[in-house]
């Protein structure tokens, strides 16, 4: 059921979004071009959240800002690719990878800046930023593996990116009012994307036994 509602709300949003896909193609803008802004977006927005202090919490707000718009250019690039026949097998793999790279970086950002440190001290404040960056790309690996074995992996799991990234931004503006927030909030992202994982790992091995069986 939740699967279901995600996967309607997230078609309902590339629709809406079709106008400005159209204003993007008209200006030149390719699906491959966009990702790379999308990456250079979510640099920035790590780069804010690695100069944030108790002096400045405001950078927070401006790595939400960034964050949100990387967010939004990687619905974009793959709504101009579907609307203009411009999917293409390597376009497909530069955006993995640079999401890839633009989670990576974000919470790297978050880890040098000791962000979670305040709700958690100097020891766990770490410890749950990696976990949280650990299970952000473990939940891309997976899908990646089970899909190149021929198996749907569209909205299975709670933290998928795009729920992971509105997270992340609910919490950074929470912490902008009060900094252990965001340390909480990444904590629950580190619990989320590996339960993500794991229940991601239970439908494959699901979904082959059902193969194995239907060959026997």
């Amino acid at each position: 059921m939740q699967q279901a509602v995600l996967t309607k709300l997230k078609k309902q949003i590339q629709q809406m979004l079709i106008s400005e896909a159209k204003l993007a193609h008209k200006l030149g803008f390719t699906p491959n071009s966009i990702s790379i802004v999308g990456f250079i977006l979510a640099f920035a927005s790590a780069v804010a959240y690695a100069l944030t202090t108790t002096q400045a919490p405001w950078l927070l707000l401006l790595g939400v800002f960034f964050l949100l718009a990387s967010g939004f250019c990687d619905t974009m690039d793959g709504i101009v690719a579907r609307t203009y026949q411009q999917s293409t097998a390597f376009g497909g793999f530069f955006d993995s990878v640079l999401d890839r790279y633009a989670d990576a970086v974000v919470y790297a950002g978050i880890l040098i800046a000791g962000l979670s440190n305040a709700a958690w001290g100097n020891i766990w404040g770490p410890v749950w930023g990696l976990a949280a960056l650990a299970g952000s790309m473990m939940v891309s690996y997976t899908r990646a593996r089970a899909e190149a074995t021929g198996i749907t992996m569209e909205s299975v799991g709670f933290a998928e990116r795009a729920e992971r990234m509105l997270l992340l931004a609910v919490v950074s503006i929470m912490g902008y009012f009060w900094l252990p927030a965001l340390g909480y909030g990444v904590a629950l992202l580190a619990v989320l994307s590996n339960f993500t994982v794991i229940q991601r790992a239970v439908h494959v091995y699901r979904e082959l036994k059902k193969k194995a069986t239907n060959v026997a």
